[in-house]
């Protein structure tokens, strides 16, 4: 897949740009599937913020609300109870799936629990916009500061790519450098800290930093 990996979506025009390049065509042309799973798995989120994903509301008009030519919505949940006979085409006919925040423990999960973990390899044309933790679960750890699911075994996700992920970056009074610094220091793998201006794309293995904000590259 080709990936765009952001804190807080498609926030500005380096972004936006770099979207429609991987997605080969407007966004107003494009299908979409909106997953918005990992929220269930955190305490901050709940039925109001998945509402106002899947209705585009304001604060998600860097997501949902970029303008689609169609947008559905895949809630991974329910997709082990109805066969990957149905739910498989739906992905295959969408151009982008969009993958919101919240707990990306719960989000890995449910990834391989539904068989959307391994159908990845197989859609090498189709774009992952995530948002957070829609972001942070295609890395090898997110660290024990980020889990919040009580379920989780431990901090490990998915691996896809083979760095990590520190969020939301001066957005709030807990994600300082200082802080990601920290985080940072026992993952053993390399990390980007990213603000809400930044996003990490990823294609054929090379990985490029888009910016109109601020971002750090921490460890090897």
């Amino acid at each position: 897949m080709k990936l765009l990996l952001t804190s807080g979506g498609v926030t500005n025009p380096s972004i936006h740009a770099a979207l429609e390049r991987l997605l080969g065509k407007p966004v107003a042309e494009c299908s979409a599937l909106l997953i918005p799973t990992a929220q269930w798995g955190h305490p901050m989120c709940g039925p109001a913020s998945v509402r106002g994903l899947v209705a585009a509301e304001p604060l998600w008009r860097h997501f949902s609300g970029l303008g689609w030519g169609s947008l559905g919505v895949l809630e991974l949940t329910a997709l082990p109870s109805i066969g990957a006979q149905r739910w498989v085409p739906w992905v295959e006919d969408a151009d982008v799936l969009l993958v919101d925040g919240g707990d990306a423990t719960y989000l890995c999960h449910w990834m391989r629990e539904s068989g959307l973990a391994d159908l990845l390899p197989s859609l090498a044309g189709k774009v992952w916009v995530g948002v957070s933790a829609g972001s942070m679960v295609l890395t090898p750890r997110i660290g024990n500061y980020f889990v919040e699911w009580a379920g989780a075994p431990d901090d490990r996700t998915l691996g896809v790519v083979d760095f990590s992920i520190f969020p939301h970056l001066d957005a709030f009074p807990t994600n300082t450098l200082a802080h990601a610094e920290r985080w940072a220091a026992d993952l053993g793998v390399p990390a980007y800290a990213i603000d809400e201006q930044t996003a990490i794309q990823v294609v054929d293995g090379t990985v490029e930093v888009l910016s109109e904000g601020n971002w750090t590259k921490l460890g090897s």
